[in-house]
């Protein structure tokens, strides 16, 4: 179990998930805000700020990066079916590659060229390490969706589930 120490409180990361879970649980079930607040003793404002937070935009321009992927031909080609309109996917051998081309301000410019690029979308698909996609979600904000992986760091490519990623971008583009 993972704690936090705040003040005199002891706060359980896991505990705080279910609570989470159990709240959406109920909302997707139908239940009012306010409903869901009286049966798990908050405010329903409470209810509605979680929801504000955890909110995907649906709809809307897309991208999506990942690596290390095994399987970077399928994935790019199911975005492409689907209307990605930006895809970058690597696997563990090009991206090292990819880097090792570089000198430290080229690879500077070029991230913070894709930065800004991916600032035009409106939800970007982070398919990656649990540090990179936080990573992402702290320069891009709530655009970002992360896809996780597996934990940093990966040193070798994963197979992503095709079927996996269909689900997701399929709830996000609302089709």
């Amino acid at each position: 179990m993972e704690f936090y120490r705040i003040g005199d409180k002891l706060i359980s990361k896991e505990k705080a998930v279910r609570a989470l879970e159990r709240i959406f649980s109920l909302r997707a079930s139908g239940m009012s805000q306010q409903e869901v607040a009286n049966r798990v003793g908050c405010d329903r404002t409470f209810v509605s700020r979680l929801e504000t937070i955890a909110e995907i935009r649906k709809g809307g321009s897309m991208a999506v990066i990942g690596f290390p992927i095994a399987n970077t031909e399928e994935i790019a080609e199911l975005c492409q079916k689907l209307g990605v309109e930006y895809t970058l996917l690597m696997t563990d051998v090009e991206r090292w590659s990819f880097v090792e081309r570089m000198n430290g301000v080229q690879l500077l410019n070029w991230l913070m060229d894709l930065m800004s690029e991916m600032r035009s979308y409106d939800n970007v698909v982070m398919i990656g390490s649990d540090m990179r996609i936080r990573l992402a979600e702290a320069i891009l904000g709530d655009k970002v969706i992360g896809f996780e992986i597996g934990e940093s760091p990966i040193t070798q490519d994963v197979y992503v589930q095709p079927k996996q990623l269909l689900d997701l971008i399929t709830t996000i583009k609302g089709s």
